[in-house]
């Protein structure tokens, strides 16, 4: 089996500095790969191969602590390459432990497939899908920290526990280390279906579901209640008020939708939008309300029907997330202000459209239609999520007859 070590060389006879390289041997041949760290002579103990990160003043300490985790990271990625390639049983050279290392096959790397994954995906134009992918392997890679890329073929069930209770330690919410799972999940999927590794299961025993959430929807009085609240003294606030009462009146249309939505989309008095989420084709009645919020807004030099994207010369969809994160957050302190139970956002107006329609007994299919989901089974799910008044119905009866 090839070993690795870590050297320290002097720049020249004499010098005080010198540069560290990584040695690899095998068969009596030795390879070098400069590892592009320099340190002074007085920084590096050379029996133990260790950096000595006690040395200068705090800058420098925090440079030889940042050379000590590279070392430790580069050492274990090296030490990954030989015993994958030990556990191929096929003759290898030192300089394909070179190669490997400076160039990692992407068909073999669990990072850089998924990477090459993530770049497909925003090529093609499924930049939602290519987000939701960066942000499983950000979390990953975080807990991998320190220990490098993975092989595919190294994926296994202890390693996705090991991960679970990184994302338990954390504070994660059991939806969210689903979301990441998933993820992960689907990327490893595809690997297999590429015939890139052999199917081993390894997210079979860690969470997958989706937990049900607590009721986001609110009561009419209460959506009176935020429309008619005065956020004059806060135009931010106001603006984010704004957006939910536009969502609210638009059958709970979603943030993404209403930021795309182009002043061309209304026509003689009919707003038509596609769902990005589904790409079904929505038509709304343009009504007084949603005017009085489009007419307070200036946006005679974009192409948008509302300010939050404004310039179509930067990145939109970094305009939109910004915008997103900021309005939810105006929202969830108009939220504190009037006292809702619930934490405010964009969605619960999608919410609270749903469950106002039906307690206005509008039908389960006009209500599914006008939200734009694909089936009525949908919204049976969904409204179901929303009304736990049968349930607690039959509780206060339990209760009362004791």
């Amino acid at each position: 089996m090839a070993t690795v070590k870590v050297k320290f060389r002097l720049s020249s006879p004499g010098a005080g500095k010198g540069t560290l390289y990584y040695q690899v041997s095998h068969h009596r041949v030795v390879r070098r790969i400069n590892s592009g760290c320099d340190l002074f002579v007085s920084e590096w103990d050379n029996e133990k191969s260790c950096v000595l990160t006690q040395e200068g003043d705090d800058s420098r300490r925090t440079y030889l602590r940042d050379i000590e985790r590279r070392l430790e990271t580069d050492i274990i990625k090296l030490k990954d390459i030989v015993r994958h390639l030990e556990m191929k049983a096929c003759p290898y050279t030192t300089d394909k432990v070179v190669e490997l290392f400076r160039h990692p096959i992407v068909t073999e790397s669990f990072f850089a497939f998924m990477e090459l994954l993530i770049s497909e995906f925003r090529q093609v134009g499924r930049v939602r899908t290519a987000e939701t992918y960066a942000s499983a392997l950000n979390s990953f890679m975080r807990f991998r920290e320190g220990l490098g890329d993975i092989y595919l073929d190294d994926l296994n069930s202890t390693l996705m526990l090991e991960y679970e209770a990184y994302l338990k330690a954390s504070g994660m919410t059991r939806n969210t280390m689903s979301f990441y799972m998933r993820n992960l999940r689907a990327a490893y999927n595809r690997a297999v279906d590429k015939e890139l590794t052999r199917q081993r299961y390894p997210f079979k025993h860690v969470y997958t579901g989706v937990d049900k959430t607590l009721k986001r929807a609110v009561s009419i009085e209460t959506v009176r209640r935020i429309r008619d609240l005065d956020l004059s003294s806060s135009p931010s606030m106001d603006f984010a008020r704004d957006v939910f009462m536009f969502s609210f009146y638009t059958r709970g249309m979603s943030f993404v939708d209403m930021a795309y939505l182009r002043k061309q989309d209304l026509c003689n008095g009919i707003l038509t939008y596609r769902r990005r989420k589904t790409r079904q084709q929505l038509f709304i009645k343009w009504e007084h309300p949603m005017q009085e919020i489009v007419n307070k807004y200036d946006t005679s030099s974009a192409p948008y029907l509302l300010p939050i994207i404004r310039d179509t010369a930067v990145d939109e969809r970094r305009q939109y997330r910004n915008a997103v994160h900021l309005v939810n957050e105006k929202l969830k302190r108009i939220g504190i202000l009037l006292g809702i139970p619930v934490t405010l956002t964009t969605y619960v107006a999608r919410h609270a459209w749903a469950s106002i329609a039906k307690s206005k007994n509008i039908s389960l299919s006009v209500i599914s239609e006008a939200m734009g989901h694909d089936s009525e089974k949908t919204t049976r799910i969904y409204l179901a999520s929303l009304d736990t008044s049968p349930v607690d119905l039959a509780n206060s009866l339990v209760i009362n007859s004791l």
